[in-house]
């Protein structure tokens, strides 16, 4: 899952809130990059922050519910992208880490 904040403080806490509820095994925060984009019928140009959170299919509605919570934009982006192969232990750490344990 990618999304972007508009400053590294709001991308380091979206991280740590998804992380601690174990909605995503890891999240990596890359930045800052030049974002191009059309908003309200501009061309704006943003510096962001880049948050790739690894999680499961499963745990995909969660996540975006707690950033869209959390997020300061008008509309953030919120994409997942379908891992199409990795390494197997790679990913039964993610499912692991992202497995629901009913703690709140």
């Amino acid at each position: 899952m990618v999304t972007t904040t508009g400053t590294r403080a709001e991308a380091d806490a979206i991280a740590q809130a998804v992380v601690e509820a174990r909605l995503a095994a890891c999240v990596q925060v890359v930045g800052p990059v030049t974002s191009r984009y059309w908003w309200e019928g501009a061309v704006e140009v943003a510096e962001e922050w880049l948050c790739l959170a690894k999680t499961t299919a499963e745990r995909y509605p969660e996540l975006e519910a707690a950033i869209r919570q959390r997020h300061s934009y008008d509309e953030p982006e919120i994409v997942a992208l379908r891992v199409v192969a990795g390494s197997r232990s790679y990913l039964d750490w993610v499912t692991a880490e992202t497995r629901d344990t009913g703690r709140r």
